[in-house]
């Protein structure tokens, strides 16, 4: 299948793209300077020119905290971007993969939350990518919407590998206690999208690992990865703390567990629990020991 993925210089986007290209598929792997996705004119070209049969779409403004102060920058990107793309993949006919995320909802919950349950975002970055999901049910008639949480993978920067590097550096490090979530490791996510792609299943999909956790008890779960897979030494030592001890200009969700519902009822394969995603990233970066330091 011939595939288009944009943001494929990204932390997602170079999973996706080696993953597929891995796969047999003819992938075309598109960045910011060879695709602009705010210009709808260029996306009309660029898709005439790829013809491609599907179009995965990781392109988005997700500085969550700049998006604040910045919302006409977040909604260019993340609503008229996704608008130019779910426009110019039906005109080729191509189906569409929109990657979406957990801050659609108000994080106020105390279940997981599944895909049918209504959306209240709370910050511009979630506001916005929920405009990205609205303009690719309008404009688009195939399509995948695919939310996902806490993504961590071995290119570019992430939470993972922030502590790993402070975990080294830091006498004492505090971490957030009362905020939940499932981790998803971008290979993780990729070999779903994988699976998904080819079916005509489509519709609103949640796909992060199985599992939850806190961000210090994912904290904790790091370390000792990184001690069993890399041998990495840890001096920091770790505590608890609150949201309030550390506030933000956007606000965190309190819970953001998402119930994959749409994945069993569809008969798809789940992904990994969040524990053996993290150790296949540790496995992974032991085959090159500097990727934490990038």
């Amino acid at each position: 299948m011939r595939v288009l993925v944009t943001g494929a210089n990204g932390q997602l986007g170079q999973d996706v793209v080696q993953c597929f290209r891995g796969s047999g598929h003819e992938v075309e792997g598109l960045g910011r300077a060879k695709l602009d996705i705010t210009d709808l004119d260029q996306c009309f070209d660029v898709m005439s020119k790829c013809r491609p049969e599907a179009v995965i779409h990781c392109a988005a403004y997700t500085a969550v905290d700049a998006a604040e102060s910045d919302a006409e920058g977040a909604y260019l990107v993340n609503a008229i971007g996704t608008r130019n793309i779910a426009l110019a993949a039906e005109k080729v006919g191509a189906k569409l993969i929109y990657i979406s995320t957990d801050y659609v909802f108000n994080g106020n919950g105390d279940r997981p939350y599944s895909e049918y349950d209504p959306t209240d975002p709370k910050t511009v970055y979630g506001q916005s990518k929920l405009a990205g999901e609205q303009m690719v049910r309008d404009f688009c008639s195939k399509w995948f919407i695919v939310r996902t949480s806490w993504v961590f993978g071995l290119n570019g920067s992430n939470f993972v590998k922030t502590m790993l590097r402070l975990g080294q550096e830091k006498p004492v490090l505090q971490v957030v206690h009362d905020q939940k979530g499932s981790p998803t490791y971008t290979v993780d996510l990729a070999r779903f999208l994988l699976q998904l792609l080819p079916t005509e299943k489509y519709g609103i999909y949640h796909a992060s690992n199985s599992g939850s956790c806190t961000w210090y008890e994912f904290t904790e779960a790091i370390f000792e990865a990184a001690r069993e897979q890399i041998g990495l030494t840890i001096t920091a030592k770790l505590e608890p703390c609150t949201t309030a001890q550390f506030p933000r200009p956007a606000p965190r969700p309190a819970f953001s567990v998402m119930d994959h519902l749409a994945i069993r009822i569809n008969q798809l394969q789940d992904l990994p629990h969040w524990r053996d995603g993290l150790k296949q990233f540790m496995v992974d970066m032991k085959k090159d020991p500097d990727l934490y330091l990038r």
